[in-house]
């Protein structure tokens, strides 16, 4: 395929203040030699891209992942739905190339759910800052993680998860579970899934792979917003996510890997005509 291909970037946030948008398309401006962005707000503005695109981003956001407007969240699932079946009808892309998608944080739980493989659950309390996920044999045998240690280390912001995976579901569709949180055998809580690859051509992460250490320093550096965070989660755990920040081989390793070498994956097969090398 020649000239730039087309990336969706899906922004989930409804207007609230974030960094993941800010930071997404950071990334995406690294290929901007390969790649044309267009930024869908699906929840505020009710925009929802067709199958037009060659790569798909679905952003992080607030709220219960079961909850919505209807007028976004029928195309939202609609969408999944055509991406999915368009990927596995050799009739789909006989004149073209797959269709490649990464779901985060949000979306990656409205996924979950959409593909009824595990359940979702409000946390006892949310989850914030920084945390290692342990890959499952299946994620060491990812090559999108094989850069990355076990465990290794991500920026998880959740109030709700997914847990419970129906692995009898996962293999009907071919869905494998990628990684999962840190174990807490002082809690009995279940361990939730923190990376699914849905597809070849589709993955997502419940961890936010985008976040910049760098940005993030500054943004928790905000008096107003160190306040906060000190007055809820103390200040061991904000020295601690400060630490983890200035460290290369925790969230700067993960956001140099994950996204990036999607993108740059993506760009490679959408090329070769949406053949799956890796």
């Amino acid at each position: 395929m020649e000239g730039k291909l087309k990336l969706a970037i899906l922004d989930m946030y409804e207007g609230t203040r974030n960094l993941g948008m800010t930071n997404i398309q950071d990334i995406v401006r690294r290929f901007g030699t390969d790649i044309d962005y267009e930024i869908f707000d699906v929840r505020s503005a009710v925009k929802v891209p067709d199958l037009g695109h060659d790569i798909y981003i679905f952003s992080g956001g607030p709220g219960n992942p079961l909850m919505g407007d209807e007028s976004w969240l029928t195309p939202f699932h609609d969408l999944i739905d055509d991406l999915w079946h368009y990927n596995l009808n050799p009739d789909s892309y006989r004149d073209g190339p797959k269709k490649f998608v990464f779901f985060i944080c949000h979306s990656f739980q409205m996924a979950c759910h959409h593909f009824k493989i595990g359940e979702i659950d409000r946390r006892r309390k949310k989850s914030f800052g920084t945390f290692p996920v342990h890959k499952t044999d299946d994620g060491e045998m990812e090559w999108l993680f094989d850069n990355l240690n076990e465990p290794f280390w991500v920026a998880d912001f959740r109030e709700f998860q997914i847990i419970q995976p129906d692995f009898a579901r996962m293999d009907e569709l071919g869905i494998k579970l990628l990684c999962i949180e840190k174990d807490r055998p002082h809690l009995e809580l279940e361990r939730a899934m923190m990376a699914v690859r849905f597809s070849p051509e589709m993955i997502g992460t419940q961890f936010h792979p985008e976040a910049d250490p760098v940005g993030m320093r500054a943004y928790f550096s905000e008096p107003e917003r160190m306040a906060a965070i000190l007055e809820e989660y103390g200040e061991d755990k904000y020295r601690n996510m400060v630490t983890h920040l200035h460290d290369p081989d925790k969230i700067a390793r993960t956001h140099a890997t994950i996204l990036p070498l999607f993108l740059h994956d993506a760009i490679r097969k959408v090329r070769a005509g949406g053949l799956v090398l890796a």
